[in-house]
């Protein structure tokens, strides 16, 4: 008898497991299917690069919306960025009565890492978030089907200029965001330190030069400071265009589509800085 009371539950539990078995099937499948969808919209977005038509005018009007439109987060984040590390690293460097090298401190920390995170995050928060939303509601709104009904292929219409946009902006908003801090560390090393401005300059060369230089004349923090940015910059245009022309559910859908955008995009970004460094220090050897 009591084989007989076991045997009903031992079935519903299988069934339950089956059932989430095939959950997670299914979860996984969608995964690898959307992961399958990005790179393909990012081979397109690049090869539609090199290839007639050209949308000049809407290169030109998204360069305008992520580097102009982003010109002035970017400066107030690297100046201040700039001003809390001279601040915070001046307290270490007056213990060992070193605070003259406050300069190449904040200038190697602003060219290598910060300042190519930090504008690569500011855009990935305001320019990622507005693509999926823009691309969004056109999915939402039937447009983008109204493109390929009229023979025009979205991705080269809406997605190349896009990505090409943010390829050439995010590269020198980071040069932007590089200046601003290392002006903002000029300012606390003169005022708060009393270190005079040509030497804080001076010691910031010094630190530029000290890494070496590729071809004579590139200096290595340069190549730090600026392959990642083109990186990083294909990796917001990306993300906010796939989630983008993914999206669904209206405009609820619309908010879900900019969250996975900023979400995703800023993962992304620390994670593959870690492996840019890891490959440039492999290659350059500083």
């Amino acid at each position: 008898m009591g084989w007989l009371q076991r045997r009903p539950d031992a079935t519903l539990a299988s069934f339950h497991a089956s059932q989430l078995l095939d959950r997670f099937n299914n979860a996984l499948k969608r995964q690898v299917l959307s992961l399958q969808e990005y790179f393909v919209l990012a081979g397109k977005s690049i090869g539609f690069i090199f290839a007639r038509p050209f949308y000049r005018g809407d290169l030109v009007q998204q360069m305008d919306a992520i580097g102009v439109g982003s010109l002035g987060i970017v400066l107030l984040t690297g100046f201040f960025t700039g001003m809390v590390l001279a601040l915070q690293t001046s307290v270490q460097l007056r213990t060992f009565g070193a605070t003259m090298y406050i300069g190449r401190l904040v200038a190697g920390s602003m060219i290598r890492e910060l300042g190519p995170v930090l504008a690569g995050l500011m855009v990935a928060g305001r320019v990622g978030s507005g693509i999926a939303a823009q691309l969004g509601s056109m999915r939402v709104t039937e447009q983008i089907d109204a493109l390929n009904t009229l023979g025009t292929d979205p991705i080269k219409k809406l997605v190349t200029p896009r990505v090409l946009a943010a390829l050439i902006m995010v590269p020198t908003l980071t040069v932007i965001n590089d200046l601003a801090g290392i002006l903002g560390g000029n300012v606390i090393a003169e005022l708060y330190l009393g270190i005079p401005t040509s030497m804080y300059w001076r010691t910031v060369w010094e630190q530029i030069a000290s890494g070496g230089f590729m071809l004579t004349y590139v200096p290595h923090d340069f190549i730090h400071g600026l392959a990642k940015p083109l990186v990083f910059g294909g990796i917001i245009a990306t993300v906010g265009c796939h989630f983008g022309l993914k999206t669904t559910g209206g405009t609820e859908g619309v908010g879900i589509a900019t969250t996975r955008t900023v979400v995703t995009a800023s993962i992304l970004i620390l994670v593959v800085d870690y492996f840019i460094t890891q490959l440039l220090l492999a290659v350059l050897g500083t």
